[in-house]
């Protein structure tokens, strides 16, 4: 009776250790369930439509996404609050390994498109040209042009850490001639109000042609030319058009990358391949950008340009 006991209890044991050491299991498959992700807002008009056809495809699915400054995308990850994060920055080797000794897993990391920082000025603004050493001394606040700037924030942004890295190669600009609005939308609002400003944003805001909301915006404001950076012609101005990013003529392109961090083929690989397959490149490329991840072809072609300035 006795070892009847011992053994039994020997089996009960066994039985709430192997409970107590199961691996839950992911609730998430490739096809269904939920997820968070964390995107950098500069990028919200493109990534929504992403979005949008990927649930579509997959009507079980859905992928919340918060949209937030850059920097909070980061600590998103790092707290793991969320699955992914949208950002314009890849995971370095140092980084991946940092995130493994806090999450226990290596993020994967890859280029999904390119895209740039637009520079956007009131109708009514006296100028809508400006050259390098212009947008320097205005950040810095050394400049005589009767401007100031408008950001998506004063620190935390893609668009801020933009303007210090690659701009101003690691000065820091003064805060003294910036404002901070609380996203890319209310830039653009502030600037249609404010002739006196130029505002930083991502191009996905204003550069798509073909979406209504893009075309009233630009009705109020305009994006403005900046030198271009490999054109033969000395003195040759350009846009955050998509060849123009695509050739690196425009000066201030940049990359969007993702941060995965799953250990199973759930949802996040899921919508990583499907932003990565045509489907999806595509979404960006109609969206006027560049796609990181299939060949853009180029044709050549007339253009007749009218008034090439004031559009």
């Amino acid at each position: 009776m006795v070892k009847r006991c011992v053994a039994f209890a020997s089996v009960l044991f066994l039985f709430f250790v192997s409970c107590k050491t199961k691996k839950p299991q992911p609730a998430d498959t490739g096809t269904a369930g939920t997820i968070h992700i964390s995107v950098d807002e500069a990028f919200k008009p493109i990534m929504e439509e992403q979005i949008q056809v990927f649930e579509s495809a997959y009507p079980k699915a859905k992928i919340i996404a918060h949209y937030k400054p850059e920097a909070e995308c980061w600590q998103d990850l790092l707290n793991d609050s969320t699955r992914m994060v949208i950002v314009t920055k890849k995971l370095t080797n140092n980084e991946a390994r940092y995130y493994f000794d806090s999450l226990g897993l290596y993020p994967k990391s890859e280029l999904l498109a390119r895209d740039a920082v637009a520079l956007v000025v009131n109708r009514n603004a006296a100028d809508s040209v400006f050259t390098k050493e212009d947008v320097q001394q205005l950040l810095t606040g050394t400049s005589k042009l009767p401007y100031k700037l408008v950001f998506d924030g004063v620190k935390a942004t893609s668009s801020v850490r933009y303007a210090i890295d690659s701009i101003l190669r690691g000065k820091m600009f003064n805060t003294a001639v910036i404002t901070a609005a609380k996203n890319s939308r209310e830039v653009v609002e502030y600037i249609a109000e404010n002739p006196g400003y130029i505002g930083f944003v991502g191009v996905s805001w204003i550069g798509n042609p073909e979406d209504v909301d893009q075309l009233e915006m630009l009705k109020r404001v305009r994006i403005a030319w900046l030198p271009c950076d490999s054109c033969d012609e000395a003195g040759t101005y350009t846009k955050p058009w998509q060849e123009e990013i695509l050739t690196k003529r425009y000066p201030y392109s940049r990359e969007i990358y993702y941060v995965l961090k799953e250990n199973h083929a759930g949802l996040g690989k899921s919508f990583v391949n499907f932003m990565n397959s045509d489907r999806g490149q595509l979404i960006f490329r109609r969206g006027y950008l560049v796609p990181g991840r299939r060949i853009y072809i180029m044709r050549e072609t007339q253009l007749k340009l009218v008034k090439p300035v004031t559009q």
